[in-house]
């Protein structure tokens, strides 16, 4: 892991902080490697206004509890926590001295490949949701817009190895995206941690 000053995002209503290389590059590209290989991916279609379709990305969901995890009309089936991505959950644990319980993980297999405005605020995340979003393979563009004030509005490039922490009321004020982008883009895995008590 290197150790850096991180960026702290200065948004009304909100607590971001960014860690542009939490993990060396070399760690990195092991994990995604290892990750992307080694993740049992799942293809699962959501409910949206009445309508079902096909999730623009593939996920999987894991935790160190029974806890499933629910959204858009889907529960998730926790698989238990193991080898990479039981290490990068501890890396990121020492970091934030928390624990952390399940990790939603999501699969962009290119630029086509998204996810919609939406905040991390199902009830079993709490009042004040902490997420450890960590990044690996090709950046993507992280885009955030306010709930009420709609002149606020900021955007990050999530780069290979970064850590993304939101917490405090920033769900609650907040929505984000993973836009889609028409150029040519290879692969990102995206690791939610979070906590379902």
């Amino acid at each position: 892991m290197l150790f850096e000053t991180p960026l702290n995002l200065d948004l009304k209503d909100a607590t971001l902080v960014y860690y542009s290389n939490f993990f060396s590059k070399k760690k990195s590209d092991f994990y995604f490697s290892d990750l992307i290989k080694t993740i049992k991916w799942q293809h699962d279609s959501i409910t949206v206004f009445g309508k079902s379709y096909l999730q623009p990305r593939l996920t999987a969901f894991f935790a160190s509890n029974n806890k499933p995890y629910k959204y858009s009309n889907i529960t998730m089936t926790p698989s238990p926590f193991k080898n990479s991505l039981l290490e990068i959950k501890k890396t990121v644990e020492k970091k934030q001295r928390t624990e952390f319980t399940s990790c939603l993980a999501n699969l962009y297999r290119d630029g086509q490949d998204s996810n919609g405005w939406h905040a991390d605020n199902e009830k079993e995340l709490g009042h004040t949701p902490l997420i450890a979003s960590v990044s690996l393979g090709s950046e993507r563009v992280f885009k955030l817009k306010h709930r009420y004030d709609k002149t606020r509005k900021a955007s990050i490039v999530l780069e290979h190895g970064s850590l993304l922490i939101m917490k405090g009321n920033t769900q609650k004020y907040w929505l984000h995206q993973i836009p889609k982008t028409k150029k040519p883009i290879g692969p990102r895995i995206n690791l939610t941690f979070r906590i379902i008590a």
